[in-house]
């Protein structure tokens, strides 16, 4: 496999005993938006396509649950950053769950590694890289003369996001360490670990070794990655990462999604409109490294793409898949699953995969009007694979063509079509296609089978 480091191409041996990797997950303030699951399902693919392959893979996505927001919050709302921070870890899971993303195997907190932390600190400051200011512990750039190696920016561009009043020797310099009476002990005085000093403690202490991948949204790129890299580079004396995969900005309207410009759409709020596989696909339709437009015309475009999937399913009359967990120790046999393999192999070229899958759902289509049995199960057992390579089609196609519909009307569709199937046995059709027509104006469409009317919901 081939994937775009920050530099270039790196080549990821499948044959290597196991994976490790590592993405850097939210700061759990507030409920998930839409960057947040750009990011995990982009990296889920990336994980199940490892899997599929026979790699075992050791996938770690940590939460920050300590933060200067996480701070302000409960501030304002009294509860204890355990009470709060738990709520939120609890509601970003719920939502990844909607989105098939796999659990990762490991999901650190920063609170769990405060130890840690101190430790990687002492070890900077034993190197001569760390100074104390009024208000805690900075990391001296100017002594790492390899900063700004992973992100390749020049010292004269605007390197830090908060303005130099706080004295530091440098406008580059991060804080590692916040002095805080009302946190944690340490040889410093007591306070809290600075943002980029949690995850280098965290990937240390879990990983033991240098990273395979570390993985983020490209917000993170700069300053973020880049003063991990230092701080594992002067303190480890090692690289963190042998690679570094970013994906796109999500933009809404063109602009890209950020809580200061008050645009980020939550998870949540998109999934009252969608189920979660039909935005998991459209937020999989273009590369991870290619900044993502959110339009609810494309989201509906999406929808109807998948739908030919679950009409695939349908005809084939399979009402589920396994599990979207159960991808470990699965032995992918069918060629369209290797192509489509073969083709994610290059740096998850996931739009000529589509396409490919696309191709397949239509001579799928043709082939079964031949009547071949064998081909059917074929044709089944492909699409059990393709389901657990991309994550999506786990759903029961009756659940997901009536997806949006509440139990009352659903009972209310279901006395509709009992009247109007006495409507045809008195051979009153007019009244029949008035009913079906008044179902159809609501976005319920009505197939006579052989086995009785079904219906779905069009919702778009």
């Amino acid at each position: 496999m081939k994937l775009m480091d920050s530099v270039k191409k790196e080549k990821i041996h499948l044959n290597q005993k196991k994976i490790n990797i590592y993405l850097c997950g939210p700061t759990v303030y507030d409920n998930a938006h839409l960057g947040h699951a750009r990011s995990s399902v982009c990296f889920d693919l990336l994980r199940r396509v490892l899997i599929a392959q026979g790699c075992e893979v050791n996938f770690v996505r940590n939460y920050t649950d300590i933060d200067d927001k996480i701070l302000k919050k409960i501030s304002e709302n009294g509860k204890s950053i355990e009470e709060f921070t738990e709520f939120y870890i609890q509601s970003y899971e719920d939502d990844m769950g909607k989105l098939n993303v796999l659990d990762p195997n490991l999901k650190p907190r920063a609170t769990h590694f405060i130890q840690e932390m101190i430790d990687l600190i002492s070890q900077l400051d034993k190197k001569g890289f760390v100074y104390t200011l009024e208000d805690g512990l900075y990391f001296d750039t100017s002594k790492d003369k390899d900063y700004l190696s992973l992100s390749n920016r020049g010292l004269d561009e605007n390197i830090s996001r908060l303005s130099n009043d706080i004295k530091k020797k440098n406008e580059s310099d991060f804080v590692l360490w916040k002095f805080d009476e009302n946190f944690y002990e340490s040889k410093f005085g007591k306070g809290r670990p600075g943002w980029h000093t949690e995850c280098v403690a965290m990937i240390d202490s879990i990983f033991k070794d240098t990273l395979d991948i570390h993985a983020g949204g490209i917000d993170l790129f700069f300053p973020h990655h880049e003063n991990e890299s230092a701080q594992c580079r002067c303190g480890c004396e090692r690289s963190l990462a042998k690679i570094w995969l970013h994906n796109g900005f999500v933009k809404i309207n063109g602009e890209k999604m950020s809580k200061s410009l008050n645009n980020s759409f939550f998870i949540k709020d998109a999934l009252k409109d969608f189920m979660g596989e039909v935005l998991r696909f459209y937020l999989l339709n273009s590369h991870y490294r290619a900044h993502f437009n959110y339009s609810l015309e494309d989201l509906y475009a999406a929808k109807k793409r998948l739908d030919k999937f679950y009409r695939l399913k349908k005809r084939l009359n399979i009402d589920s898949i396994l599990d979207f967990n159960t991808t470990q120790n699965i032995v992918f046999k069918s060629d369209i699953a290797q192509k489509i393999l073969e083709i994610l192999n290059d740096d998850l070229n996931i739009s000529k995969a589509l396409a490919c899958l696309d191709d397949f759902i239509n001579n799928a289509n043709l082939e079964l009007d031949k009547k071949n049995k064998t081909l059917k199960q074929d044709i089944e057992n492909s699409l059990n694979e393709l389901a657990k390579i991309f994550g999506f089609g786990f759903m029961g196609v009756k659940e997901y063509f009536q997806w949006g519909v509440s139990e009352d009307k659903k009972a209310f569709i279901e006395n509709e079509i009992l009247k109007r199937n006495e409507a045809k046995k008195d051979k009153d059709f007019k009244k029949a296609d008035e009913i079906r027509e008044n179902l159809a104006k609501e976005g319920i469409l009505l197939q006579d089978t052989p086995s009785g009317t079904i219906w779905e919901y069009e919702n778009a």
